[in-house]
């Protein structure tokens, strides 16, 4: 980031300028997935991970009377692995994949063409926006997609609320900086007291404007969403601000467009928008009983049959680490967010 004279910008625009800026961005010059970037997202794992997906996809189709015309839409699908996997496992049940009409929400254009080597062979529609989206059944998939959307930070002192902000010197040194903020003011612009019984508050002004479009497109066209997403459930929001630069904690000032800056989503503020908006149901676990629930050690047992050692030890060593309580299984949690006319709950 360059910068000739002195600058003070929000965090939430300084985090949106680091990973999607259109020449420099995060997000928008590389694949930052696998080995070779700075994280593994599940899918990318074990394909179990997104087999599992699947399943669940079909069932709650069924729950919707297995709608003849559907959108499957995945928010920010990486470098294509789930909905490759996705659509291999819905190979074998041919009546649901030929109702559906795929669709990946994407910002990067590097991803997408990523995506779009890797899903050469299939049948997808990339959108930028969710107005584009046919108004027939909707099913989303969010893995990992609102915890790197940029956040606002506050924090109460004395009674005052201050915002806040990356400032810039000359010599190009970042540090964080707070100023006076009016919470009232900016409530009233949201038509939400995010600052009730809280002295610290994560907020993301644009992951709240998905989940509300969201929400509206499955009240009017029924469906639903599958938020899967590094988070907690306490009513206490906390500091989760993150980079991770080569696969390591790194300051989020430094390596500044070579890093990836992500939060912990509070799913108990997701719960409160949903519910606001009424007419909704809200389905709460962890990543853990969600896959267990759905059957991935079964699974996993079918797979490894007269699998050599080594391959049978891979396979549990990958779903170990998609379950345990000191990986993903506790700190991943899953969430649907469907019409509260429809009781399905398998996975919860």
């Amino acid at each position: 980031m360059k910068i000739k004279k002195t600058l003070k910008i929000p965090l939430d625009k300084f985090i949106n300028y680091s990973l999607y800026n259109k020449k420099s961005g995060y997000y928008m010059k590389k694949n930052s997935f696998g080995i070779e970037g700075d994280f593994i997202t599940a899918p990318n794992i074990s394909r179990l991970f997104s087999e599992i997906v699947a399943i669940w996809i079909i069932s709650f189709w069924k729950s919707l009377g297995s709608p003849k015309k559907l959108n499957l839409v995945e928010l920010g699908a990486g470098n294509g692995e789930m909905m490759k996997t996705l659509i291999e496992s819905f190979q074998n049940f041919p009546v649901f994949l030929n109702s559906c009409n795929l669709v990946i929400h994407e910002k990067s254009p590097s991803l997408i063409k990523i995506q779009k080597k890797k899903l050469s062979k299939s049948k997808i529609t990339w959108i930028s926006k969710l107005s584009k989206l046919k108004k027939i059944p909707s099913i989303f998939i969010a893995n990992e997609f609102f915890d790197s959307i940029a956040i606002k930070q506050f924090i109460k002192k004395r009674n005052i609320w201050y915002e806040k902000f990356v400032y810039f010197k000359n010599n190009n040194q970042a540090s964080l900086i707070e100023k006076k903020f009016n919470m009232k003011n900016y409530e009233k612009k949201i038509n939400f007291k995010i600052s009730k019984n809280q002295n610290f508050i994560e907020y993301s002004e644009v992951g709240i404007n998905y989940l509300k479009k969201i929400s509206k497109i499955i009240k009017i066209n029924s469906g639903g969403i599958l938020i899967i997403d590094y988070g907690y459930f306490e009513k206490k929001m906390k500091n989760t601000l993150q980079a991770i630069f080569k696969h390591q904690y790194s300051n989020i000032l430094k390596n500044i467009c070579n890093s990836d800056i992500t939060h912990n989503i509070n799913f108990k503020l997701f719960q409160k928008v949903v519910k606001n908006l009424g007419g909704l149901e809200i389905n709460l676990t962890t990543q853990k009983k969600f896959l267990i629930k759905m059957g991935i050690n079964e699974r996993a047992e079918i797979i490894s049959k007269n699998k050599s050692f080594l391959k049978k030890a891979d396979i549990y060593y990958r779903v170990k680490r998609l379950v345990d309580d000191k990986q993903m299984g506790n700190l991943f949690k899953v969430m649907l967010i469907k019409n509260k006319k429809n009781k399905f709950k398998l996975g919860f």
